[in-house]
């Protein structure tokens, strides 16, 4: 655990007001019905707690990217009915998150209610770093508890400028407790429990490419698959035919100069592991046009969407050696059947290896998901509600919304 930061144990919430910062931007499908509900079941402990100690809870959160604008699409509204059933009592809601009206609806809670309030992203200062806004907010509780381990590398006011006013009367929930005790148990097999495996995966490598660079002298293999992996084949002379890249000049002209040195640096030490063949299709319209193909010499015309029989084998040699495993990214489309063969084949060797005794650790949605479709989710050592903000403490930095939490850090 890191020092100087309150758990909330260290609290009795009877008669008080916890404003309870959690992150229940979970995805949905087109009838906005949720296909994963790990964060809010991870955050319901905390809740539990503070009602059971007859305190009161009003949860802020996020949803999506609404922009600073209001809009039914993204309201948090309907996740009343799920926390309602979860917690076995009537959930209440309001549709603002500031204001006298708030004010008066937080003043009438009974010890053991639970009010929901509107998306914060719904005020444009909630991803300015606003102080006002950020004081109008502390006016809602007498002690913050943050639980949004999957927003805490954001700078955003409710995680990082908010805590800062409740001096004292500030902690972390137990969903963000085990974040960090697993995180500080993955940075620990650096000593213990070798080899390493990462494999990174996902359709941009432009959120990533740092975190690659600051992993070569940590893992003791890097596996990339999935849209990430085509940078790497065009930079080593391959052809990816109409394969996904990221289009924007900047951008690139910034990832070609890391690329470069990435392989650089993993070719002495040989820790860097790319696909070999890849599934692929000349029509979206009509996926049963497929075909295998190396990775280094896809047709002009066709598109790569999966990792091939002989990749699979690969990178499940590589993870059944292995003690200690992070898993963030699918590769492929899994969402369709045609291409999911290389994420499901991936998510069961993990499963399995871990059975037999290896640590691992899975981040990301879409990684989630893929476990859950093929039932192996209760089979990982622990799955993190952060996608970006786990890839963030691969960086070895304190997350901003953990920092703010830091006492005597104001």
């Amino acid at each position: 655990m890191i020092k100087n930061i309150k758990t909330i144990s260290d609290f009795n919430f009877k008669n008080k007001t916890a404003l309870l910062r959690t992150d229940f931007n979970v995805p949905v499908n087109k009838y906005h019905k949720i296909t994963d509900d790990t964060r809010i079941q991870y955050s319901i402990p905390t809740i539990q707690k503070i009602i059971s100690e007859k305190g009161k809870v009003v949860i802020i959160s996020h949803f999506g990217r609404p922009k600073g604008f209001p809009s039914k699409t993204y309201s948090l509204k309907f996740l009343i009915p799920i926390l309602s059933k979860i917690l076995k009592l009537s959930v209440k809601f309001f549709e603002n998150c500031i204001g006298k009206n708030v004010e008066k609806k937080v003043n009438e809670l009974e010890n053991g209610d639970v009010l929901l309030l509107e998306n914060l992203r719904f005020y444009k200062e909630e991803e300015e770093e606003n102080e006002n806004f950020a004081f109008e907010l502390s006016k809602l509780g007498d002690i913050y508890v943050n639980d949004a381990f999957g927003a805490s590398h954001r700078s955003h006011t409710s995680i990082t400028v908010l805590p800062k006013l409740f001096q004292e009367k500030k902690c972390i929930g137990f969903l963000m407790q085990k974040e960090i005790q697993f995180l500080n148990k993955f940075f620990l097999s650096k000593k213990e429990n070798r080899p390493i495996t990462i494999l990174l995966g996902g359709a941009k490598i432009s959120s990533k490419i740092e975190i690659i660079e600051n992993i070569i002298n940590f893992a003791d293999h890097i596996l990339i698959g999935g849209g990430m992996s085509y940078p790497f084949i065009l930079k080593k002379g391959g052809r990816i035919g109409n394969s996904l890249i990221e289009k924007e000049k900047n951008k690139m002209i910034k990832i070609e100069k890391i690329l470069t040195k990435i392989i650089n640096k993993c070719q002495k030490k040989n820790i860097l592991h790319l696909p070999k063949d890849v599934i692929i299709t000349n029509s979206f319209n009509n996926t049963k046009t497929t075909k295998i193909s190396s990775i280094y010499s896809i047709p002009d015309g066709w598109t790569g969407l999966d990792i091939g029989p002989s990749s699979i084998k690969y990178f499940c040699d590589f993870i059944e050696q292995s003690k200690t495993i992070l898993w963030n990214g699918p590769v492929g489309v899994f969402e369709n059947p045609n291409f999911s063969l290389g994420t499901i084949s991936i998510a069961e060797k993990i499963a399995k290896t871990t059975e037999k005794g290896a640590f691992s650790l899975v981040g990301g949605g879409d990684s989630i998901a893929a476990l859950k479709m093929g039932g192996y989710d209760k089979k990982i050592s622990y799955l993190s509600t952060g996608g970006g903000a786990l890839l963030e403490s691969l960086k070895k930095k304190v997350l901003p919304g953990i920092k703010s939490l830091i006492l005597n850090n104001n």
